[in-house]
């Protein structure tokens, strides 16, 4: 049977699909653009344009609505970055959020993170800087759950309790914990009773911290941070073998020579562990911003507002050997992660340093503890809490999403 072709006018043929498209498609595409903005918090973004955004490339934008949590509503603050428990006077440090120059970079979604890491476990590594951010993410995620502190089956030393810490959400059997080790590799440990920085610490270079070695073979996320204290007087062993120093008098010293090795060592750590096949992330160095002395003659960080961009007066305060130190962990991680693709392992860059750069205002400083009490040391290393270390898990939240 044959059908007989029937013309049809152009302008008859038209205005029914135009019809179709101007009263269905465009309310059903904008109802749908709408639903993507609600879940993200953001303009909605494919995943193609989102892969190639950096999101570590950009500036602070005014933002009126406020902080994810306070001191009221979340109960994980702890005390030296309670800035407003320590009657921080100024908000307007709260009024700031990180805008990436090429794309919108998502408010953080709890349920969203949840969805990512149920049935999963992640461990902080390194120092308090790292603690600072494993706590901000306790607040970032309280809005839905809260989880249990189950430390004391981790470990059987009360003074390791001021160092670990380990938490569980029963709802989405999920594991979140924070590992201390300042240094990465195995150290004589003298700084846990000697506090004063007159006598060296001595690094084993070429061996891992077991603190976290000994704990991290079935983590599924790894996030490694740290630096601020391998500002002090260091030994340095290798091979068993003292190579040099740091801050010491003899003819072998090696400024940052631990560092660099320090983070070698515990990327071929984590590659060589048998049977690991978690994600491992980089968090880069977070400056400080202490002004008008060092930390221990009078410096302080009094601002209260953010640098307005890179370009800004923020290159007249760049703290000391940030730079060189910042390149010594980008370099480390980009050949570890080389070494990483071989055995089909992942490492995920987190690059934080330039934009924390321009956040001199978000340091406790002096609210960093009581006011009343006798405290002449300023904080401008860590952050209050809330304020821009939130931003570290916006980025966490991302990268996530781009990798699973």
């Amino acid at each position: 049977m044959k059908f007989e072709a029937i013309t049809i006018p152009k302008g008859l043929l038209l205005f029914p699909c135009t019809l179709v498209v101007v009263v269905v498609l465009i309310p059903l595409m904008r109802s749908l653009n709408e639903s993507a903005s609600s879940i993200y918090g953001t303009n909605f973004e494919s995943v193609e344009t989102r892969s190639s955004c950096n999101i570590f490339s950009g500036n602070w934008s005014r933002y009126e609505k406020g902080p994810y949590y306070n001191n009221d509503t979340c109960p994980y603050i702890a005390e030296k970055q309670n800035c407003f428990t320590n009657r921080r006077p100024d908000r307007e440090f709260l009024q700031w959020r990180w805008k990436p120059h090429q794309c919108e970079l998502p408010l953080f979604d709890a349920l969203q993170f949840f969805n990512l890491v149920n049935g999963k476990s992640m461990a902080f590594v390194g120092d308090s800087i790292g603690r600072n951010q494993m706590e901000s993410l306790l607040c970032l995620l309280s809005g839905v759950s809260h989880p249990e502190d189950i430390t004391t089956k981790h470990i059987s030393n009360y003074k390791d309790e001021m160092y670990f810490k380990w938490w569980f959400y029963a709802d989405y059997n999920f594991t979140l914990t924070t590992l201390w080790s300042p240094f990465l590799v195995k150290s004589t440990r003298a700084y846990l009773n000697d506090t004063s920085l007159d006598n060296a610490e001595k690094l084993y270079l070429d061996e891992a911290d077991q603190a976290w070695t000994s704990q991290i073979q079935n983590f599924d996320f790894i996030i490694f941070s740290g630096g601020q204290w391998f500002f002090r007087p260091l030994t340095f062993i290798q091979n068993d073998q003292v190579i040099g120093c740091q801050l010491c008098q003899n003819n072998t010293q090696h400024d940052f020579y631990g560092y660099r090795n320090a983070f070698r060592t515990a990327f071929r750590a984590i590659i060589n562990l048998k049977g690991f096949k978690g994600l491992t992330f980089l968090v880069t160095h977070s400056p400080n911003h202490f002004e008008n002395g060092e930390w221990n003659k009078g410096g302080a960080c009094n601002r209260t507002m953010p640098y307005a961009s890179m370009e800004d007066e923020v290159a007249m305060h760049i703290p000391y050997a940030l730079e060189e130190l910042h390149q010594m962990q980008v370099e480390e991680f980009l050949e570890a992660e080389k070494e990483a693709k071989k055995k089909g392992l992942k490492f995920v860059l987190m690059d934080i340093t330039d934009a924390m750069l321009m956040r001199p205002d978000g340091h406790p400083n002096k609210y960093g503890h009581a006011i009343d009490k006798n405290v002449t040391i300023n904080d401008c290393v860590h952050w209050c809490m809330p304020g821009p270390v939130d931003t570290w898990n916006e980025f966490l939240l991302y990268l996530l999403k781009m990798q699973m």
